[in-house]
């Protein structure tokens, strides 16, 4: 019993690590390192264009890999083949340093088979029993990771090697899962295009997609909201994205429980109004209320990213799932683009006023939650 418990516990750690180590990469190569080196070589607006191209090519990709993961049974050799190819193509970035544009191939080549790794992983969550706490444990994990590789090591790792360190810790945190976790049970005959006929699951993806553009356009613009509404200086700026991160924390253990113990069916729909009462909070706050209201935010965040995926492996058939987590890992993508070309409309209409833009995004938690109990919700009383 006692070694049961023990393996138990390792593949929960292991799982989470992973975590640890792919927030880490998208923070510091994803997010700070990489644009600010290729920015100085390419045009942003050049970069942009193949930064999201590179994930327009991982969907396809991950649809045709998903399908031959699903009938093979091949999803934990999928996951550990790209865990070690992003790293080697992280590797590269770093090699090729002082040649910008095979740097940037080789970043981009890096994007994909980071993705491909996320949807793979992503499925591995099959193999759990308590679905909902070991999400949430990778997810509280992740927030950690993030923080912690923020203040102590984005300062001090920069130049060439950067990329490397980044990849090798990437790929030393994701040596746990390749060794511990199992492959997931489980071949079907896949048929993308049934899927794609599936009404239930196309609604429950257009109404994530809804939260995950309030949740996106919200990573990328709090530090200037901060900034233009409130006045803060960066040192506080930091201090209440630094709250948020331990809500995220938090958020992970509790959304986690939650929907072991109550469901996912439960929790998820939760979501939407956490959304709509965290933009409420945010047009109406003060500056001494930021500190609560970072906090609930992250929160909110750490429930989409807990409950999203285990709301996928419960509701629908799990022969299929690594095909199903692509559709997942095009929210996201999608959602990063949608969201921020809409804050940017806002933004227009209201003379730059960014309390009314941020309250016109509960539009989209709105949508959602209709989207949900109406073709979601709905149809799933009636089966």
């Amino acid at each position: 019993m006692r070694g049961r418990d023990a393996r138990k516990k390792i593949k929960i750690l292991s799982f989470s690590l992973f975590d640890t180590g792919e927030t880490i990469l998208g923070a510091l190569a994803v997010s700070t390192l990489f644009p600010l080196y290729i920015t100085k070589h390419v045009d942003v607006k050049v970069y942009s264009f193949l930064y999201s191209l590179s994930y327009l090519i991982s969907f396809l990709f991950a649809l045709i890999l998903g399908k031959i993961a699903d009938e093979k049974g091949l999803r934990k050799r999928f996951f550990s083949i790209f865990s070690f190819l992003t790293f080697l193509s992280l590797s590269l970035v770093s090699v090729f340093y002082n040649l910008p544009y095979f740097a940037l191939i080789f970043f981009l080549l890096m994007l994909i088979f980071h993705q491909q790794t996320m949807i793979f992983y992503n499925s591995l969550l099959l193999n759990f029993e308590e679905r909902g706490i070991t999400s949430g444990i990778g997810v509280a994990f992740g927030y950690l990771g993030s923080a912690l590789s923020l203040l102590f090591l984005a300062e001090k790792i920069k130049g060439e090697n950067s990329f490397f360190i980044v990849g090798l810790i990437f790929f030393l945190l994701s040596l746990p899962a390749i060794l511990f976790l199992e492959e997931v049970k489980g071949k079907a005959k896949i048929e993308i295009f049934k899927i794609f006929s599936e009404k239930r699951f196309i609604f429950f993806i257009i109404s994530l997609l809804f939260i995950t553009e309030v949740a996106n356009t919200l990573i990328a613009m709090m530090g200037v909201y901060l900034r233009e509404v409130f006045g803060l200086q960066d040192f506080e700026i930091y201090k209440v994205i630094g709250l948020s991160a331990f809500g995220g924390i938090f958020g992970g253990f509790l959304w986690g429980f939650l929907t072991d113990k109550l469901g996912v069916n439960f929790t998820f729909p939760l979501g939407f109004f956490l959304w709509i009462t965290f933009l409420t909070l945010l047009y109406f706050s003060e500056r001494e209320a930021l500190i609560f209201v970072g906090f609930l935010g992250g929160l909110s965040l750490s429930h989409l990213w807990t409950t999203s995926r285990v709301f996928i492996i419960e509701n629908f058939p799990k022969e299929t799932v690594s095909v199903r987590m692509s559709f997942l890992s095009l929210t996201e993508r999608v959602a990063s683009t949608l969201g921020m070309s809409v804050w940017a409309i806002f933004l227009l209409i209201t003379d730059n006023n960014f309390r009314l833009s941020a309250l016109l995004m509960i539009i989209f938690p709105i949508l959602g939650a209709l989207t949900f109990f109406l073709k979601v919700y709905k149809q799933e009383k009636m089966q």
